[in-house]
């Protein structure tokens, strides 16, 4: 027996028509770059414009690069940061029936190259800050057929297929009538970072986006609605924003854009002058903020951000110290968690019914990584496939599924990630985490990462967040270090608070009464910075290579097992 409900496409061009029809007047904001100043430092320049106005040209950005002799499915590239601008091609690019693919910023140039490449983009739009890289660009990626320039250039650049993206856009006809669209079409593309060799392709479908634009809303998601304002600090070429773009136009939210600019003293100013109430990014952004924060107060100026109700971070796990530093600037922070491959949201750790937040119990559940959102399935297997316990201490690979888990890699690369148990698909994050009877999942550790001493598994990231709590501790990473008895043992690598030092004793004694002895490090290493990837996180790849052969010459053995 068939039900007799409607079967409506969900597609992008309905989060389009929402924001042209619905929410209209609802404000759009963006830090441009408006020159340089005497340093060499990037001056902001605010521009507004509205819902109304960024479906207009989103329309006429579709109508455009159809008129340029594109077909449906054909990838268009951005090379560009958080803009309006941006967001019409988010909302322009798929109601074409074409493949919006952001790119990475951070990368260097010839993996940018390589992923154009592999994506086979037709158009790229990038922004006017990276223009000088066009030539390269160009001479690298034959099939690249025309360049979009978002925003003003000082000059000309004399290229063939090369113009200005305003000027285009504002030149063509709107879209009066959206391609016949299946909603298991490709609307966008994300490639992995962080992983060993080529990145991977992650094709995003358009009901995929609604789906997860729909189930990243709610109180306990990310609690978006019409009367918020949001800012996204995490990147638009990073896992479309957390889908946080599309979130806020599907619901009606204001969106403010932080471009280029996210030094704690601006994202604190932007917060309070554009009331935002959500703001999302990863750890090393919310470092710069609260050190912002904590220097206001210490002045007798603090910022007036009472109408700030949440700020998510994600990208890399946040250390309770963190959570609760913001909470005593009346500031309640919400972890989530997600993968490119899960476009990206799959956890939120928001607290259940009966636990006070605030309580020793709510900030220690705030501190992991959460519950999956609604759709969204966990699993625990070992290294033999085998299901594990939901009981909070068993450590296993960390498996997912659901609406907007991929289900492959663009050209079958990396299949292994993928398999059926019970006839049903899982995907293979690669972290090693818990899960409890309440549904809370806390990652471990990346799978690579972990440190494997004597057959027991340590967690790099739980040493690091306690490591981090040290009020000397600016940052800290740990990893892997040679031993020859027992394979591995811990090294943390520190960067202390400036004026401040710590020693490796006094960072052991810190943290000895939360760990069994065998987690605690076997030395520290004092460093002026940790190298940070494009996505914002620590590259422990980086600190392994760096540190290999190190070893804690007075340890002759790790601490007894108890």
């Amino acid at each position: 027996m068939h039900g007799t409900m409607m079967d409506t496409q969900l597609t992008v061009p309905t989060i389009l028509e929402r924001i042209r029809t619905q929410y209209a007047p609802r404000e759009v904001v963006s830090l441009l770059v408006a020159g340089r100043d005497e340093a060499g430092n990037p001056i902001a320049h605010k521009h507004r414009t509205t819902y109304g106005q960024v479906a207009d040209r989103a329309r006429r950005l579709a109508g455009g690069l159809l008129g340029l002799g594109l077909q449906k499915g054909d990838r268009v590239a951005t090379l560009a940061v958080n803009s309006f601008r941006h967001l019409e091609a988010y909302l322009g690019v798929p109601s074409a029936g074409l493949v919006l693919h952001t790119v990475n910023i951070r990368l260097h140039p010839e993996q940018i190259g390589w992923i154009l490449n592999h994506a086979e983009d037709r158009v790229l739009l990038i922004e006017n800050v990276f223009a000088a890289m066009i030539p390269t660009i160009k001479a690298a990626c034959p099939r690249l057929e025309h360049i979009l320039i978002l925003g003003p250039t000082p000059q000309p650049i004399p290229l063939p297929g090369v113009h200005d993206y305003d000027t285009f856009v504002m030149g063509s006809e709107p879209l009066t009538r959206y391609p016949d669209l299946n909603e298991h079409d490709a609307a966008a593309m994300c490639y992995t970072s962080g992983t060993t060799g080529n990145p991977k392709g992650v094709i995003y479908t358009h009901r995929s986006t609604v789906l997860h634009s729909i189930v990243s809303a709610p109180k306990d998601a990310l609690n978006v609605g019409e009367r918020d304002s949001v800012l996204p600090i995490v990147p638009m070429f990073h896992v479309n924003a957390w889908g946080l773009p599309y979130t806020c136009a599907l619901y009606g939210a204001k969106q403010v854009y932080a471009g280029v600019f996210s030094d704690g003293r601006t994202v604190a100013t932007l917060l309070q002058d554009e009331a935002v109430t959500i703001t999302a990014g990863v750890p090393t952004i919310w470092m710069g903020l609260l050190a912002e924060l904590d220097r206001a107060a210490a002045a007798g100026e603090p910022y007036q951000l009472s109408g700030l109700e949440r700020l998510v971070v994600g990208g890399s796990a946040a250390p309770e110290s963190m959570i609760r530093a913001f909470q005593r600037h009346k500031l309640d922070m919400l972890q989530a968690w997600g993968m490119t491959e899960t476009h990206p949201l799959g956890t939120a750790s928001g607290v259940p019914v009966g636990v006070d937040p605030t309580s020793d119990e709510g900030f220690a559940l705030r501190a992991k990584q959460g519950r999956p959102v609604p759709l969204i399935e966990l699993g625990l297997i070992d290294e033999a496939g085998q299901p594990l316990p939901h009981d909070g201490q068993t450590m296993g690979r960390l498996i997912i599924r659901g609406p907007w888990v991929a289900n492959a890699y663009f050209k079958g690369e990396g299949q292994s990630n993928f398999f059926e148990i019970d006839g049903q698909l899982w995907f293979d994050t690669g972290d090693i985490a818990t899960l409890d009877d309440r549904g809370y999942m806390h990652i471990q550790d990346r799978a690579k990462d972990l440190i494997k001493s004597g057959g027991e598994w340590i967690s790099s990231v739980d040493l690091e967040n306690a490591i981090m709590a040290h009020p000397a501790v600016a940052q800290c990473a740990v990893i892997a270090m040679d031993h020859p008895k027992w394979d591995e043992r811990p090294l943390a690598v520190v960067v202390p608070r400036e004026g401040q030092s710590v020693t490796h004793a006094e960072l052991v004694d810190f943290i000895a009464p939360k760990f069994a002895r065998w987690w605690l490090p076997d030395a520290t290493v004092m460093a002026e910075s940790l190298p940070i990837g494009a996505t914002g996180k620590f590259l422990k790849r980086e600190l392994r290579e760096q540190y290999r052969g190190h070893s804690a010459a007075q340890t002759e053995s790790a601490p007894e097992r108890q």
